[in-house]
């Protein structure tokens, strides 16, 4: 429990530093007269370090454990926000971004292996604790920008590098551990035989749970990035009332993701992914059609049926090819954060050309996407 809070604990602070880059783009605007094209040049590079690398990094430790990459990667993270703090041009800025994009690449694939070695066979419960950290640092990451640097200028981001220097040494703790752990592994002779499935049915499998991932993370960035602005053209609310119900979605998403994965442990994987993607979908379908109310009672239940799915995915697809845990866990957050980003700017440019309702009602389909569960492999069949 210790080694699996310690890695929550760094993936909340990763993930809040992640999410102050975004939050402090209309100061670097201004002080850098940026265009909103070198604001979206620096979103794509920090979505390229930090998504297409993933899979690349755990694939390699797969093979070649290094239990210091975390400590290390962690400091590439620290560079990165030192150099955004000082950068003087454009160019430092998108270096600044590349630089917490791989730090969070490398954090994130060997996290997640920690956490299932950790986790003691609850790999749900394990990975739902690991993706919580997650999601706290990203509600917490714009909080503590506004307070900190927004009016105050660039220089107040160094404050940041507490954080990261905090992870650093909770991770170089995490580290011993792990080594400690491979060493047994090594001396015991621990063997995955892996699943009773054909390699066929095996990348089937995988692609079934991309794509579901796909549906859930396309669906979750039109809710997540729009919202506010939903609410405020539909119902014309205060911004201040529609921040408070983005707060609520954003807390029945915490909430959903902590319970997804201790539901999987007990009553299996495959029945969360169904209810959790397929069972949104009457809710998401009535969403567009809500008055206010409804539309706030329909957004929590959403958020807390919709984000149980992740981590019972990311074991479903770690128990199909149990050799390449880093791998899998790199390809699936990769995924995560890639379909993320460009599904935002989909649906945005859908806003654009025929308003933002219209995002909501050509979303509220995705869900049906669920119906895929169908094609994944019984659960008798992933273990010999």
């Amino acid at each position: 429990m210790q080694i699996l809070f310690s890695v929550a604990f760094v993936h909340m602070l990763n993930d809040c530093v992640q999410a102050v880059l975004p939050s402090i783009y209309p100061l670097l605007k201004q002080e850098f007269s940026l265009s909103f094209t070198q604001i979206g040049f620096i979103t794509f590079t920090f979505q390229c370090t930090a998504s297409l690398l993933q899979p690349w990094i755990g694939l390699y430790t797969d093979k070649r454990p290094i239990p210091f990459l975390l400590p290390m990667g962690m400091c590439v993270t620290l560079a990165g926000v030192v150099l955004l703090a000082t950068a003087g041009s454009f160019a430092m800025l998108l270096v600044a971004a590349g630089m917490i994009g791989i730090g969070s690449s490398t954090f994130h694939p060997e996290a997640s292996r920690v956490a299932r070695l950790a986790s003691g066979g609850r790999f749900g419960f394990a990975q739902s604790l690991f993706q919580v950290g997650g999601n706290l640092g990203s509600a917490l990451g714009p909080l503590l920008a506004a307070a900190i640097i927004v009016g105050s200028g660039q220089a107040r981001i160094a404050w940041f590098t507490l954080l990261v220097l905090l992870a650093v040494v909770v991770l170089i703790g995490v580290s011993r551990w792990y080594a400690g752990h491979l060493k047994t592994m090594t001396r015991k002779g621990v063997v995955h035989p892996g699943p009773a499935l054909s390699r066929g049915r095996v990348a089937w499998a995988l692609a079934v749970l991309a794509m579901l991932v796909f549906s859930k993370y396309i669906y979750m960035a039109s809710l997540s990035s729009y919202y506010t602005f939903y609410l405020i053209e539909k119902f014309q609310v205060p911004v201040d009332t529609a921040q408070m119900y983005l707060f609520v979605f954003l807390a029945a998403v915490a909430a959903g993701t902590f319970a997804g994965g201790p539901i999987g442990d007990r009553i299996g994987r495959k029945r969360v992914i169904w209810f959790s993607i397929l069972g949104a979908a009457p809710f998401t379908l009535a969403l567009p059609y809500a008055d206010l109310f409804w539309t706030g009672v329909l957004s929590v239940i959403i958020g807390l049926v919709m984000s149980s799915a992740f981590s019972a995915i990311v074991v479903f697809a770690q128990e199909l090819v149990p050799n390449k845990i880093g791998m899998i866990a790199g390809l699936f957050f990769g995924l995560m954060f890639g379909i993320s980003g460009i599904g935002a700017a989909a649906m945005g440019y859908i806003a654009d050309q025929t308003g933002i309702e219209q995002v909501y009602r050509i979303a509220s389909y995705l869900p049906l996407l669920g119906i895929m569960a169908v094609l994944l492999p019984r659960a008798e069949l992933l273990r010999r």
